[in-house]
């Protein structure tokens, strides 16, 4: 009895000198503000719950969660709750096909149309000479989020969006603009189904998760209904700037783009694993010419010489599925994601060997950006410089400009201006070449907008007089936009569809047909 409590009692101790050791080697930031640095923006951005993890040096130094998974509910965020990664998926999908390369059984050059004969696009020769390296690094030719609103939260299947997709007007001539393209993705997961025959989901969860004992990680959405510890999704109301929960976005249509859920402590063994040159527990998991490859510049985001909040920066390129850049001199690899009701980053600095994952639950913050910067910060020895106040002080100008607007807009509105036409004659069929067809019918004082390939998403436009309305939806996701109708002749010819920026920049021309 006493031999077994003098073992146990020395255990207590090595573990307590283990954890003081540990602790002793963090930065003091986040040895002794973190909590309170946290707990305050958590506040101020009215953001439920959030996880962090931080490797350094080959080891995991902290993994951590703080508040709640839902509004209104108990149940504390902790190291394994999961969270919709978003666009980190991105970088699972460069390095699955990378991986592919690496076996030997494609190369990254080979044009898509070898694995996806049926594929077309506006421009015949752009769909012969579009290679894999394309489809992953944003060089299609198309402006960011192009095409976007067509397949987010949709009703089209994987094969509807490559088929809509190849219908779009690329903005800029092919490999001359980087623009920010989804779908490009998709075709990746796609030519990773073709190649390896196995699924795009089969591939990251037998050679990416499993051997990286990420355990929790989801390869699809639709996975998270039946998930336990789960974060549940959140949004800032943009009329209101009320925060509350919406549904989780239904996106395995573009899975390989944005699909996957994961944790801090899951995330930290993929932090782990890239900055050991692909190694995790001392097995070779990602080889390092798969790691050499996904880092590989191939276009340019644009030059960012800047010196706005302290953070000297000269350029920002995009591998496969990683941004790369440069941070006060140093290395940057990273990503973002911002999925309906999430907002997370990863980030590496190879040369400090330091990794840094901030997952939140809510889409309308930019703390998950301000936290990793301090923490980085915090180990460069740089001084402290609450990124998160200049962040927010930026926010609540950029809202109160907003609602200001708003409420201008709906002061027109509640005098009930007259419209050009009778409302009757702005109802009804309208089509756009590539997404379809919507409905309007009269609803009231108003117009109701039913959407072909969105039958959860309906639209509301309100008289703001003459042919202006009011456009906004029963998903704030998609944004509040003023809406104008061309009229000839006594007819509605068409109007121009704007969306959110979160969702698309680019517009849709739907004509009315009957």
């Amino acid at each position: 009895m006493k031999n077994r409590f003098l073992l146990v009692a020395s255990l207590l101790l090595f573990f307590g000198i283990q954890i003081h050791a540990q602790n002793a080697t963090l930065p003091p930031f986040l040895r002794d503000s973190l909590d309170t640095y946290v707990n305050r923006a958590l506040v101020q951005w009215k953001i439920p719950g959030m996880a962090v993890a931080v490797v350094k040096d080959g080891q995991l130094v902290l993994a951590k969660g703080y508040g709640v998974r839902e509004m209104g509910k108990p149940e504390k965020v902790d190291a394994n709750t999961l969270f919709a990664i978003g666009s980190n998926t991105k970088a699972f999908t460069g390095t699955a096909l990378a991986m592919l390369e690496n076996d030997g059984l494609c190369q990254l050059e080979d044009p898509v149309v070898k694995y996806l004969p049926n594929f077309k696009m506006k421009d015949d020769w752009v769909a012969q000479h579009l290679n894999l390296q394309d489809i992953v690094s944003h060089r299609i030719g198309m402006e960011t989020f192009q095409g976007d609103f067509m397949y987010w939260t949709s009703d089209l299947t994987q094969d509807q969006v490559i088929e809509k997709f190849g219908k779009l007007t690329p903005m800029y001539p092919f490999r001359t603009k980087w623009g920010y393209t989804n779908a490009g993705f998709l075709l990746a997961g796609k030519c990773i189904e073709r190649i390896s025959g196995k699924s795009w989901e089969d591939n990251l969860c037998q050679r990416i998760f499993q051997p990286l004992k990420m355990n929790r990680t989801l390869a699809l959405s639709a996975e998270i209904g039946k998930a336990t510890n789960a974060a549940r999704a959140h949004t800032i109301h943009p009329a209101t700037g009320e925060l509350m929960e919406i549904p989780y976005g239904k996106i395995d249509n573009l899975a390989p783009a944005g699909s996957i859920f994961s944790s801090a402590e899951d995330m930290s063994h993929w932090l782990l694993a890239q900055l050991d040159s692909g190694r995790y527990e001392g097995r070779t998991v990602l080889p390092m010419k798969v790691l050499q490859r996904t880092r590989q510049p191939l276009s340019i985001e644009g030059r960012r010489s800047t010196t706005k909040y302290a953070i000297r920066r000269h350029y920002a390129l995009y591998g496969m599925g990683w941004e790369l850049s440069d941070y006060n001199g140093f290395e940057e690899v990273s990503h973002t994601g911002g999925v309906n009701g999430f907002v997370t980053s990863v980030t590496l600095y190879p040369e400090q060997n330091l990794g840094i994952v901030v997952l939140t639950n809510t889409d309308a913050n930019a703390f998950y950006v301000a936290l990793k910067r301090e923490i980085l910060d915090a180990y460069l020895g740089l001084p402290y410089r609450n990124y998160n106040q200049i962040f927010y002080e930026d926010n609540v100008a950029n809202q109160k400009n907003l609602l200001q607007e708003y409420r201008l807009m709906r002061d027109t509105i509640a005098q009930h201006p007259k419209t050009e036409l009778a409302l009757e004659k702005y109802a009804g069929h309208y089509e756009n070449e590539v997404y379809g067809s919507l409905d309007m019918k009269k609803d009231g004082n108003s117009l109701k907008l039913i959407f072909q390939h969105h039958p959860n998403l309906i639209g509301k436009l309100e008289p703001m007089g003459g042919s202006r309305f009011l456009l906004s939806f029963n998903d704030p996701l998609f944004g509040i936009k003023p809406v104008h109708f061309d009229v000839e002749n006594g007819m509605v010819k068409n109007f121009i569809l704007q969306l959110a920026d979160f969702v698309e920049f680019t517009t849709y021309e739907f004509v009315k047909k009957g």
